[in-house]
């Protein structure tokens, strides 16, 4: 595979819908409270038209995407991160940290958070973030973490 990644088009929010759906209910520790939300799995085609999500593909396919918000002065969000199921644990979610701790960086961010769910942890401790609490979400509990934007830093 040869995957790169981009900003998002908004002709293309649907298919990340679509892959945000399967991704998101191929984890069973959020799928009741998923799926009895509505609009829990729509993203926002105003983030596509800010720039403020990424996405990885492989031949103009999308893998996955990731959402960096900025909310304040210095810090960034990962407001969240996809990658369609069949692409698991091949790299595109590491890769897709990369581009957004890039992207980050280069809005003036210092360190990047992300709440995440319990089943994710490993993945994010991998990517050099780190435990600094714990948060209450709309689908029950999740970990709240950090990492610097700087990647020679842990």
């Amino acid at each position: 595979m040869n995957i790169t990644c981009r900003l998002a088009r908004v002709d293309e929010r649907d298919t990340l819908e679509a892959l945000q759906r399967r991704a998101s209910l191929k984890d069973e520790f959020y799928r009741e409270q998923l799926l009895s939300l509505p609009g829990a799995l729509e993203l926002p085609s105003g983030f596509i038209e800010q720039g403020l999500v990424i996405v990885a593909e492989d031949s103009d396919r999308p893998l996955g995407f990731a959402v960096v918000l900025f909310p304040s002065a210095g810090r960034s969000e990962l407001e969240g991160l996809f990658v369609d199921p069949p692409y698991w644990r091949q790299g595109v979610g590491t890769l897709l940290i990369g581009a957004t701790l890039a992207h980050a960086k280069a809005a003036g961010a210092r360190h990047i958070d992300v709440v995440a769910s319990p089943t994710a942890r490993e993945f994010y401790e991998c990517c050099g973030f780190y435990i600094t609490g714990e948060a209450r979400t709309t689908f029950g509990p999740a970990l709240a973490m950090t990492r610097s934007v700087n990647t020679t830093e842990d």
